[in-house]
């Protein structure tokens, strides 16, 4: 399935931003070059979330594994452009599954595993999916998520969906013997009759914005190819690294790092998951790491404490990337002074929107903490390849005029060999997200600064969202949860700020005449009726009278902004 309009194609191919090499072809020539070097490797604490103990594959074992997984995809008829949902936690069957499709031309919509029936309906719906892939349960006690007996549940809604795999076999380690002679040309006959192309669709990842429900983003091969090299040469990452992945492998952040350039450079991914500080330090110091990624606030904390960092070989882990949130100059630069560590600071989307800001380009790390390259726009040259393959500009929101003076906020948008080229399946929301000169519309205020206006400072942001973890909520998709809410007369959602995650979700509800309402209620009503991921779930509860609005009616969230970080700073309003 190429979705990439052929004109683009054309273009990118001509200027050699894309090639002819498929994810696949990068598989193949590392089996070929170090068939025994070790590919994958599970986290140590994978008992507490799936089953089967820890195991670590070669290139080889690998290939094994994917032979097989390949083959049972062939015996269910599922083949080209196909959709498979997969909902995996990070281990290493999520490999065996992706490098399957890209193989044979089959399209992986990875999706986190706190989706629940909620969200897993949305996708489904979207897709028209005719399979899925998951464990039997993933967690386990009273966090335990029956994952295969849900999407058995979702066959009755979703007649596409005819095929379920359960991975607990992998999981045992079985697979181990390679494929017979006849197996072998079955698969090579399917791979020439899949005919996949760099410009075929890989995944459909998912992302949240102001709408109330999650979009598609289809990615081809080229189109994840373009962008390893900002992960590759920020990060400083060398052939056969080794990489700790602790962001789940479902959408940009994940999948930019832990597949598409672990591809390219032929290194091994360490997995990691759920976040877990002692597991992740106890990583960093038995598996030679020499690449990986944190959120701001776990720096900060491992930075005021030299104790936890004890045993890490920083000559070997020199470079840590790290975004979603503001970071400190303070961390930044004491990485740098006290261990040699260069933080990199990221910003980007799952529509391929991205800019890096390393020790190169920006030697000082207070600079470093606030400020990204202005990549994409003439007259600035940056060391990272893929900042010219795209262009940028600052939009003022209400007139549509360009910004370039500094101090002026407006919305950053791209265009360009990373961004992708509309929502899978709808053509409404993807005219939207673009505007008259075919740029990506971002949602992100920026500033222009510098002394030769060569940054961009992030101050917030147009689209009304929650981003908890990293990880986007629309307001408006919760907003319409809990107008259902028993006893719920008007309801708002606003983000709360929180030093670990970010933002949480604060519910800001009017209750109906008589009636009462609680976090626990809604909560319960969320779950049990609506079932939609925990993640989403309101962590705070704001009852207010009225919801505060301009003369128009358009509800003033900023003030319920300030009313819920009030809120926040009472230890016994929050959610345990």
């Amino acid at each position: 399935m190429i979705l990439v309009p052929q004109a683009k194609i054309d273009e990118y191919t001509t200027r050699g931003w894309w090639g002819n090499v498929t994810l696949w072809d990068l598989f193949i020539k590392n089996l070929a070059a170090q068939p025994e070097a070790e590919a994958v490797v599970d986290a140590p604490n994978r008992a507490d979330f799936a089953r089967g103990e820890p195991r670590r594959l070669s290139w080889a074992q690998l290939a094994v594994e994917v032979d097989r997984f390949s083959l049972r995809l062939l015996a269910s008829n599922i083949a080209r452009d196909d959709v498979l949902v997969v909902q995996l936690p990070n281990c290493v069957e999520q490999f065996v599954v992706y490098l399957s499709c890209a193989r044979l031309g089959i399209i992986v919509s990875p999706v986190p595993v706190q989706y629940r029936e909620h969200e897993l309906g949305h996708v489904l719906h979207i897709t028209k999916a005719v399979a899925a892939v998951t464990f039997t349960h993933i967690g386990k006690t009273d966090h335990m998520h029956h994952a295969a007996h849900m999407f058995l549940g979702l066959q009755a809604e979703h007649s596409a969906l005819r095929a379920l795999f359960a991975l607990e076999d992998f999981a045992k380690g079985a697979g181990g013997q390679a494929i017979s002679q006849a197996e072998q040309q079955l698969l090579n006959q399917a791979e020439r009759a899949a005919k996949v192309t760099s410009n075929d669709v890989f995944t459909i990842c998912w992302t949240s914005g102001t709408e109330a429900q999650p979009k598609g983003v289809p990615r081809s091969h080229n189109e994840w190819l373009v962008v390893a090299p900002s992960i590759i040469e920020a990060g400083g990452i060398k052939p056969h690294d080794r990489l700790l992945n602790p962001f789940p492998l479902v959408n940009m952040a994940g999948l930019s790092t832990a597949f598409a350039a672990w591809l390219v450079v032929g290194g091994t991914i360490v997995q990691h998951h759920p976040f877990s500080l002692p597991v992740f330090l106890q990583q960093l110091r038995t598996e030679k790491i020499d690449y990986t990624v944190a959120p701001p606030a776990i720096l900060n904390k491992l930075l005021q404490n030299d104790v936890l960092l004890e045993g890490i070989d920083f000559k070997r882990l020199s470079r840590i990337g790290s975004g979603s949130a503001p970071l400190s100059d303070w961390m930044v630069r004491g990485f740098e002074e006290k261990y040699g560590v260069q933080i990199v600071n990221y910003f980007g989307s799952n529509e391929g929107a991205a800019l890096s800001g390393n020790h190169i380009d920006i030697p000082d790390p207070a600079l470093r903490a606030q400020f990204f390259p202005r990549a994409g726009v003439a007259g600035y040259e940056w060391s990272i390849s893929t900042t010219r393959k795209i262009a940028t500009r600052l939009v003022d929101v209400l007139t549509g005029q360009d910004i370039t003076t500094a101090n002026t906020p407006g919305e950053l948008r791209f265009a360009g060999a990373t961004i992708f080229s509309g929502y899978y399946n709808a053509p409404d929301l993807s005219e939207r997200a673009f505007d008259a000169q075919g740029y990506y519309k971002t949602g992100d205020l920026f500033e222009i600064t510098g002394e030769q206006l060569q940054f961009y400072h992030y101050i917030g942001r147009s689209k009304d969202l929650v981003i908890r973890g990293g990880v986007n909520i629309s307001s408006e998709e919760i907003e319409n949860l809990l107008l259902a809410c028993p006893g719920v007369s008007e309801a708002a959602v606003v983000g709360v700020p929180d030093e670990m995650l970010g933002e949480k979700v604060c519910a800001c509800i009017v209750a109906a005449d008589g009636q009462e309402v609680s976090l626990a209620s809604l909560n319960a009503f969320l779950t049990e009726h609506k079932r939609i991921a925990r993640y989403k779930l309101p962590e705070y509860f704001l009852a207010v009278a009225a919801l505060p609005r301009n003369p128009v009616g358009k509800i003033l969230k900023r003030e319920l902004r300030e009313q819920a970080k009030a809120l926040a700073a009472q230890p016994k309003k929050v959610m345990t």
